[in-house]
């Protein structure tokens, strides 16, 4: 069951969805009507997805979003009345997922969330690969840097100084990047 975090100003609105959200299955674990609480109630609830339903996204609701999405990004839906470009922009950039204008008709909810769901797991995947290529890259660095440490110190050639890094990474049972970095280090230390 989806856990649901609903974060509306209005009261009488948030118990509508809320309801509509009951009867689709879906497990509200926490409302929250003031933007400022909507951190500390995030880290508390840890739920599956936010949904917030507002006028117009507040400065305030799109910082704290902003704050969940940067520590502990979950799928965002926001259902407003607020069409303009830049509202739409903003709130995108502060992690919302599905930014809905007027439609938060029951028969459109869940379809919606189940969007949202996918679009951040994509998103997701895509950042973890991301991160694991910015890694790659940043390894690919450190290794070139030390090949090229030993070539110069030990005139080897280039072939010579990778195999030489290879062998020393598996004697001591690590990783070539991290020799690499150990090389790295050491020479710092001899100049």
């Amino acid at each position: 069951m989806l856990r649901i975090m609903l974060v509306d100003e209005s009261t009488e609105r948030s118990r509508d969805l809320r309801l509509t959200l009951e009867q689709l299955g879906y497990e509200i674990v926490a409302e929250v009507s003031n933007a400022r609480q909507l951190y500390d109630e995030v880290q508390r609830h840890s739920p599956d997805t936010i949904i917030v339903d507002t006028e117009s996204p507040s400065r305030d609701t799109l910082e704290h979003l902003c704050m969940i999405t940067e520590s502990c990004p979950r799928p965002i839906v926001m259902f407003t009345q607020d069409a303009k470009r830049e509202s739409i922009r903003q709130a995108v950039r502060a992690g919302v997922t599905a930014y809905v204008v007027d439609g938060l008709a029951a028969e459109r909810i869940e379809p919606i969330i189940e969007t949202a769901l996918a679009r951040f797991e994509t998103f997701q995947s895509m950042q973890a690969e991301l991160d694991q290529a910015k890694n790659k890259l940043s390894e690919r660095k450190v290794v070139e840097r030390a090949k090229g440490i030993l070539m110069k110190e030990k005139k080897l050639s280039e072939d010579d100084a990778y195999r030489l890094l290879r062998k020393l990474a598996m004697d001591k049972s690590t990783s070539l990047a991290n020799i690499s970095e150990q090389v790295i280090t050491y020479a710092k230390l001899l100049v």
